[in-house]
């Protein structure tokens, strides 16, 4: 079981990603196709609903033009 820290973390990253997206005017589809994941993936990372992968954070990451880094 995930415990309440670690659920503030996977929400946290997510609104961090919602935020750049949103700053850089794109939807959700758009960072879908440049990052190629999934849409519904992505709106589910950035609502804290899942814990995913290194992998498609930096693919997220490259695509909004921020270190992952930034994310934590």
């Amino acid at each position: 079981m995930i415990e309440n820290e670690e659920i503030k973390l996977v929400k946290s990253v997510g609104e961090k990603i919602r935020q750049r997206r949103l700053s850089l005017n794109l939807s959700q589809e758009t960072l879908s196709f440049d990052s190629n994941i999934p849409r519904n993936q992505v709106g589910r990372i950035e609502r804290g609903e899942i814990n995913t992968s290194i992998i498609v954070l930096h693919k997220i990451c490259k695509a909004l033009n921020i270190e992952i880094k930034e994310l934590f």
